[in-house]
């Protein structure tokens, strides 16, 4: 595979990763509540899973089904608003030593797998994205070009994320009170990207 069309398509996805969305949302709450790495990790989950049906070619048939992908968008944009209105109901304080035991790192990360493998929106931009920097006359098979880009992506996303987790904690470690306001805003960012989806796909 041409590593000019890997560093094209990393290009993209950098720009895409640094549109503020969901994702963001929900790693700044992580971040504030030192949750970064497995916020960070669900993430990555989600979206490998979301490569692992496009390379599939699963992807295509989803897509080509205006059922499944209603039902996939519901699902998502649902699932996105009553997360993020628990997160504006409960904004994210720099956490206590309480905290720290009785949150779940597993259940953060299932989280991170909901916000971006539950997202139709992320299946549809692999769908468009990740054929036009494929090969069809090179040497490796379509799927594997299709691995290759959508590992690119998912790496990238880890370390944007992780940084962005870090700083979020780092700038807000000294101003609970904008912590919390902050942590009430990523969570009505992602209430409102949930409606949108709906609004997009019912309206």
């Amino acid at each position: 595979m041409a590593t000019g069309s890997v560093l094209a398509f990393w290009l993209v996805a950098v720009l895409l990763i640094a549109v503020p969305g969901a994702d963001w949302a929900f790693t700044i709450g992580a971040g504030l509540r030192n949750r970064s790495m497995p916020a960070v990790g669900g993430l990555v989950l989600g979206y490998a899973g979301i490569t692992l049906v496009v390379a599939a070619g699963v992807g295509a048939l989803v897509a080509g089904s205006p059922a499944i992908l209603t039902g996939l968008t519901a699902v998502g944009g649902v699932y996105l608003i009553v997360h993020g209105a628990t997160t504006a109901a409960q904004p994210a304080a720099l956490p206590t030593a309480t905290d720290r035991r009785t949150r779940s790192a597993w259940g953060t990360v299932a989280q991170g797998i909901g916000v971006s493998g539950l997202n139709p929106k992320g299946l549809l931009v692999f769908l468009a994205l990740l054929p036009q920097f494929t090969d069809p006359r090179g040497t490796w098979p379509i799927a594997w070009q299709l691995g290759v880009l959508g590992l690119t992506f998912v790496l990238t996303c880890a370390a944007f994320y992780l940084a962005l987790g870090h700083l979020a904690r780092t700038v807000l470690l000294a101003r609970p009170a904008v912590a919390r306001l902050t942590g009430r805003a990523a969570g009505l960012g992602m209430v409102a990207v949930g409606a949108g989806l709906l609004v997009e796909r019912f309206g």
